[in-house]
Formats: structure tokens, sequence, C-alpha cells
């Protein structure tokens, strides 16, 4: 924050040209008071506490009223926050949010099924599942700040890096589309357990929630202490792709991170929520292939557009590239889900009707 005013004083009342370089966009003007940021991200860390302080209190297997009562609570309090940026801010501030928050909750819903195969493949019981999921979040949240300061530094002082991040994202696309990324994602979980137990001690059983146990007189760790590791390193691993993707849509730190953040908010409860549906969105690696295209291509599009590189057209922007604005954006995020998840419920009342008629 401080490193914006400084440049915002250093650019006076500049006006920009039609194509802004890395320089003048960092350099523009900001609609999001420090004030607001600072109160929001502090609310929000009260609402995560109370959230895994409720937990810790009463662990229980939650019902399906109680997950969707709560998803509909973190939904619309995302809902709420766009709405205030739009008044704080402007109406690009609170679409560009919303745009952000839409993709990174649609691409977060993809890491459900690897947090399913990790409860399976730990037996995590399932009384304690909600605490291992908050913990977890949390930890992803931690990593996810960090990743996104070394993203934001990058792209602020290196624009040439959104034709890289389009590259990156489109092959992302295509992998995420092949049938085997999940046996490839439990593949590298298994590499990370294997490397935590020749570093620690941990046994073989579970006591309760504790990561910590005593057995045989010495205290060593629980095999919970993977499963916390575990979730939250498997969402980095999801964030490396999903974090280059929401640059795409705003270069602004603040809102990149409060998206993440409302995105992360209600997954635990989505988890509960959806169950064995999950099973059932055999399409849904498609839906997210397809953003994560489309983004990609969004990318390499507007680094052709702002294009600096000396060996592109001369170091020129390149005129005929579209820029595509956050409300095509908005609309192939909520197409594509919908498409898969409504193709896949199709699918499975099919075989499902097949299987009975056998």
């Amino acid at each position: 924050m401080l490193l914006r005013a400084r440049d915002a004083r250093q650019c006076g009342g500049e006006t920009f040209g039609l194509f802004p370089t890395s320089l003048e966009r960092c350099c523009a003007p900001l609609n999001i008071p420090v004030w607001f940021e600072i109160t929001s991200l502090v609310v929000l860390t009260v609402i995560l506490i109370a959230d895994l302080l409720l937990i810790l209190k009463r662990p229980h297997i939650p019902s399906t009223k109680e997950s969707s009562l709560w998803v509909a609570f973190y939904v619309t309090l995302a809902l709420i926050f766009a709405v205030v940026l739009f008044f704080i801010g402007d109406a690009k501030t609170s679409l560009d949010f919303l745009t952000g928050w839409a993709m990174e909750y649609s691409l977060s819903i993809d890491n459900l099924f690897v947090f399913v195969l990790i409860m399976t493949q730990f037996s995590v019981p399932r009384r304690y599942q909600q605490e291992a999921l908050m913990v977890g979040i949390i930890i992803a949240l931690i990593l996810r700040a960090v990743f996104i300061l070394i993203v934001g530094a990058a792209v602020e002082h290196l624009s040439p890096i959104f034709y890289l991040f389009g590259a990156f994202l489109v092959f992302t696309a295509i992998r995420q589309a092949m049938p085997d990324k999940h046996e490839e994602d439990e593949q590298t979980e298994n590499f990370i357990i294997r490397m935590l137990r020749r570093g620690i001690d941990i046994s073989d059983d579970y006591d309760g929630s504790k990561i910590r146990t005593v057995v045989n007189g010495k205290k060593i760790w629980t095999p919970m202490l993977i499963v916390f590791v575990s979730l939250g390193v498997t969402d980095l691993m999801f964030a490396v792709d999903s974090i280059p993707a929401i640059f795409g849509v705003t270069q602004d730190p603040f809102i990149v991170f409060t998206a993440n953040l409302f995105a992360l908010m209600g997954l635990r409860q989505l988890y509960f929520l959806l169950g064995d549906l999950l099973e059932k969105l055999k399409y849904l690696h498609y839906g997210v292939a397809f953003i994560l295209g489309f983004i990609g291509v969004k990318l390499i599009l507007h680094a052709m557009h702002e294009n600096e590189l000396p060996f592109i057209n001369g170091g020129h922007p390149i005129e005929w590239a579209p820029d595509i604005n956050n409300w095509v954006s908005l609309g192939v995020i909520f197409a594509s889900m919908a498409v898969a998840t409504i193709a896949s419920l199709i699918s499975s009342s099919r075989e499902k009707r097949a299987a009975l008629s056998e």
C-alpha cells in the first residue's frame, strides 16, 4: 500500500493513452481507500477465526440444511462485498471482484475431488473432517497470500509475463481435460506424505482431532498433521493455475486476495453439501479446463493488446488484438460450469436408468 501511494505521487496528474504501459497501470489512480482494505481484511479474518472456533467447540457432521445455509451465507457475503466495492470504488472494481471470485470459486470446486481422495486415503473420521478442512484452508490462504505477492510483483515489473501466464494456462487447460489428471494429483500427494514420514514420527491412529499424541510414553505427531499439510499444499498446487488466471481479470492484489478468500471461505461447507454428488459430476473437469483455456487466451490477447516486447510488432501494441472485458469473462465462467454440471447430471441419470433396466 505504501508502494501504491509512492507511485501515485510520482505520476502526478499524468493521463494515459489507449494502451497504457505496465508502469502507467501501476501508477493509475486507485479506487479503493487503504482504510477500507485494512478494515475488510480484519473483519474477514475475525469471521474465519469465529468459524474455526465453532468447529473446535462442537465437532460434528454437518447436515445438508446446515451446509446449505453456510454456503448461502458466504455467497451472500461475497455479493454484499461486491456491492460495497461498487459504492466505495466504482462499477469496474465491483465487476473485477465478482469475476475473480466466480472464477476462483469455480476452479476451487475442482479441489474438492482431491480433498475427497485425501480424506479417504487417510481414513479421516467424518466427524473431524470439518476441522481438517478448515485448518487446511487457512494454511492454503497463507500460502496463496505469499504466492499472490510474488505473482503481483512479477506482473507489476514484467508486463510481458502475461504471454507466459497465458501459454501456461492453455497448457494447464489441456492437461486438466485429460482423464488421468486426478491420478497425477494423487501421486503428488503420496510424494508429500512420504517426505513427511521420513522426517518426523507419525502415529498410525488418530487421537480425536489432535495433531500430537502419546505413544509408549513418547510424544509424536498424529496423521491429522499430514492431512492438514496435504490439504494446504494441494490447494496451493491448484493456485499455481488459478492465481495467474485471476491476474488476467485484475492486477489489484487486494481484489485478487479477497476473491480467493471468499472462494475458499465457503469451500468447507460446499464439500459437505455436495457430498456424493461429486462422483456424479464427471464432466466438471472439462468445464474447469474450458475456463482455464479461455482465461489463458484472454491473457495472451491482453499481452498483445499492450505489447512491449521489441521483437513482437516492433515493441508496439497490436491494435487488432481484442481486450476481452470482464462481463464476457463472467458469462463464460457461469456458462462453462452450468453446461458441465447439467451434462454430468444428465449422463449420471441415464447411467442409473440403464443400470435399473438391466
